[in-house]
């Protein structure tokens, strides 16, 4: 007697992966994210691999794996991905202290985020 399984959340032509515990604030993972959004896969993995900013490294990771989730999970075709959807989330807020002048104390916050990126099977228009 186990669990009723659930039923799934994406479309038969979806697939999804999700990074968490990514070292960045929100506001500049998110910058990353609107760079891929609706893109094609492999354009989106080349804007990644070119960009200047430091997470974009981990944005790439789970880009390849929604992909490699979409091609062995599902059994869709890789050439004809899109990236439909990518969100970022909250996560951990790690607080640190540092002493400051006449007895005091500077807060600093240490955020922590998550994102999300959903691949969708399109099919090619001719």
């Amino acid at each position: 007697m186990g669990k009723s399984s659930q039923p799934r959340r994406l479309a038969d032509n979806e697939a999804m992966a999700k990074g968490r515990m990514i070292r960045t604030s929100g506001q500049k993972l998110n910058l990353v994210a609107q760079t891929i959004r609706g893109q094609k896969v492999e354009r989106a993995i080349a804007d990644l691999s070119f960009s200047p900013k430091r997470i974009a490294k981990d944005v790439k990771k789970v880009l390849e794996s929604a992909v490699a989730n979409a091609e062995n999970n599902h059994d869709l075709d890789v050439d004809d991905l899109i990236v439909s959807e990518a969100y970022v989330g909250k996560n951990l807020m790690m607080k640190r202290w540092r002493p400051r002048a006449r007895g005091r104390v500077g807060k600093i916050m240490k955020p922590f985020s998550e994102i999300t990126i959903v691949v969708r099977q399109v099919e090619e228009k001719a």
